[in-house]
């Protein structure tokens, strides 16, 4: 039989949290840049890199393939979607609601040069994974600067 370790304080963290996230919400629409203060909510994304590529994983549960986007721009990579609310049934009445739906749009920098025509993106599970292959090694420029 397994011990089970009661915490004391889980639910206090769980609220710490949640309330974490709700400021940081409510505070995204005045500190955020562009039209990402739009959107009705922001995805978790992990970014991480590997030998060869960037990768992005983005938790997009409820969101149908069709409903993202992925365009880079120089350095800057934006994920583009839009989760829908599904249609009422007769006879359906909520208690809670917590889901997030309605458009969304991430924009973010890349930390080192890409190729982006050679980005590969695919979707299981409710997981959006975008591989980014970096550019071959990029030369450094040297400049003479003649102090007068």
């Amino acid at each position: 039989m397994a011990i089970v370790k009661d915490l004391p304080f889980k639910d206090l963290l769980f609220l710490q949290e949640r309330l974490g996230r709700i400021f940081d919400d409510a505070l995204s629409k005045y500190t955020d840049q562009g039209d990402d203060s739009k959107c009705g909510w922001s995805p978790p994304t992990d970014i991480y890199e590997t030998d060869k590529n960037l990768v992005l994983k983005v938790e997009l549960p409820g969101v149908e393939v069709k409903d993202v986007g992925v365009e880079i721009n120089d350095n800057l990579l934006t994920l583009k979607g839009q989760r829908k609310m599904r249609s009422n049934v007769e006879g359906e009445h909520y208690h809670r609601m917590e889901f997030s739906y309605g458009f969304f749009q991430r924009t973010f920098t890349l930390p080192v040069a890409v190729e982006g025509k050679k980005v590969k993106a695919s979707f299981k599970d409710g997981v959006l994974e975008v591989l980014v292959p970096k550019a071959g090694s990029v030369k450094a420029r040297h400049i003479k600067v003649d102090v007068k």
